[in-house]
């Protein structure tokens, strides 16, 4: 079946309309939200951020929720998926005006500072909690043999609403920032993405209680039945080998992943502009996510295509090679355009393995367990990527990008995909079709 046609047959279903809708809006509010916080901590014209300040704005933001994910994935299992989403948005929508408020006044110094981080904390958590619900509810939405077109568009939905609510968020900084002191118009990004999370709450509301699933909620919540329920869908896990490999290999990935994005920053923020230069870097930045996220979207009609050729497993492996191919030339050019080409590309690659990654989890995990390994799934992708900021932190320069680096990058790609080679190879590749229009 040809992408255009499982695409356009997955949109005549009004469940999986629905979830995309959410998905969009939801990742719209994340990306203004991410970026007027990036905005207010690592653009101010006081400072020159440094490798430490991302890698600390993405520890704030990714890994609490990963510290405490597996002790509320089982609530995925047993709470209406619905309810999470509409909940969870509702909250989000709250702790945005509330942020706003705060850096209204400046929210420099404690302990308001300290309030303004604790509550973006809580709102970044509940991102991941909300997008484990939605990829878990996905199944209810769909038709199982068409896993990998849906895992193909899902994920492709998210960083195109993030790319809109970014490149929102980067024009009121820019505008607004001549016209009124900057963390004015931080307030206002703050505000944009409360409006945004509203209308996500107010999508999830068209959804039954019980259309996302769980299949058979059990509304037992006691300590130890979290317990058992956390050890139970781990031991499910290590029941699926085929899983297992994918899990390495996007928990690599996004390692490397995690190291690139900030030489990036770096670069665009240290390299190529002065200090002082705070909206022009900006500007340099958004055009170099908005580039990434064609690559993402991109990623939805290519990676089917790959898979059908070659078969999920040489296409995740294939991916990675091609990474590392990209990191080289036109990568280690230095050059803005350069720069922008291997950005795309790497864009196009690393969600096409997540896209193929989501397909072998949905098509191997039962729903009883999806929500718990799902959030163990989304531990791995957030946490690598901040142990990736923390490896950046310690190798790479103070403006972020050389050649030596980006070489070295390329190295590790073809090293991890070897890697996924020798452990995937002891599964048989059919295994991996699974879900997909080859098997």
């Amino acid at each position: 079946m040809a992408f255009s046609e499982g695409l356009r047959r997955l949109w005549r279903l009004p469940r999986f309309r629905r979830i995309l809708g959410v998905r969009f809006s939801t990742q719209a509010a994340d990306g203004t939200l991410q970026t007027g916080l990036a905005s207010y901590v690592l653009l101010s014209p006081e400072q020159q951020p440094d490798a430490w300040s991302i890698a600390m704005v993405l520890a704030i933001t990714m890994l609490p929720f990963s510290i405490i994910g597996p002790f509320i994935s089982v609530t995925l299992d047993r709470w209406p998926r619905q309810r999470i989403l509409v909940g969870t948005d509702g909250l989000r929508c709250i702790i945005a005006l509330a942020v706003g408020a705060l850096v209204w006044d400046g929210a420099r110094q404690n302990p308001a500072h300290l309030t303004l981080l604790f509550l973006l904390l809580i709102a970044m958590s509940l991102n991941r909690y909300l997008l484990a619900a939605l990829t878990a509810g996905l199944e209810h939405t769909i038709d199982r043999r068409e896993y990998l077109t849906a895992s193909s568009i899902m994920p492709v939905i998210g960083p195109l609403g993030m790319m809109i609510g970014v490149v929102v968020a980067a024009a009121v900084r820019m505008i607004g920032g001549h016209w009124m002191p900057v963390h004015h118009a931080d307030t206002i990004i703050f505000c944009v993405s409360a409006v945004l999370f509203a209308f996500s709450a107010l999508l999830g509301t068209r959804f039954g209680r019980d259309e996302l699933g769980p299949t058979v909620p059990d509304p037992s919540r006691s300590a130890s039945q979290v317990l058992h329920g956390i050890i139970d869908g781990f031991r499910h896990l290590s029941g699926l080998p085929v899983v297992s490999s994918g899990l390495t290999l996007i928990g690599f990935q996004r390692l490397l992943f995690g190291v690139y994005s900030v030489a990036m920053i770096l670069g665009y923020r240290n390299y190529f502009h002065a200090k002082v230069d705070v909206n022009a870097a900006m500007g340099d930045m958004a055009v170099w996510g908005v580039v990434m996220g064609a690559g993402f979207v991109l990623s939805a009609g290519f990676m089917p295509r790959v898979v059908r050729a070659i078969g999920m497993r040489r296409a995740l492996i294939a991916m990675m090679v091609a990474t590392a191919v990209i990191q080289v030339f036109p990568g280690a050019m230095l050059n803005r355009w350069g720069l922008l080409v291997a950005a795309f590309l790497v864009g196009l690659f690393a969600q096409s393995v997540k896209a193929g990654v989501d397909t072998v989890c949905q098509a191997h995990i039962d729903d009883a367990y999806k929500g718990r390994i799902f959030i163990v799934y989304d531990m791995i992708y957030n946490a690598l990527f901040v142990g990736g900021a923390v490896v950046a932190a310690l190798v790479l320069p103070v403006h972020g990008i050389s050649h030596a680096g980006l070489i070295g990058l390329a190295v590790a790609y073809l090293l991890v995909g070897a890697l996924f080679a020798v452990i995937s190879g002891r599964q048989e590749s059919a295994l991996y079709d699974r879900g997909t229009a080859v098997h």
